[in-house]
């Protein structure tokens, strides 16, 4: 196992922040896929790191990884696909 294995995949830094982190809080509340990821996203915006991205640019990545789950939703709401 590699030594930052607890830091990077158990505990990442983008969510130890939170009193729960936003997997147990998505787990322990049975939420849609779409909604968690949307919750996920939403809890790491700004605070997610991206390689060859600023801090401004990974922002907006998330922000918009956001939009494109709603987009999903809505697409499959109106039976139009998913994609």
């Amino acid at each position: 196992m590699e030594p930052d294995y607890a830091d990077t995949i158990i505990t990442p830094s983008h969510y130890s922040r939170y009193t729960i982190e936003p997997i147990e809080f998505i787990m322990v509340n049975d939420l849609p896929f779409h909604v968690g990821s949307i919750v996920k996203y939403a809890c790491r915006a700004g605070f997610k790191s991206y390689e060859g991205k600023d801090e401004v640019e990974a922002e907006k990545t998330d922000l918009l990884k956001i939009i494109r789950y709603c987009e999903m939703r809505i697409n499959q709401l109106n039976e139009e696909g998913i994609l």
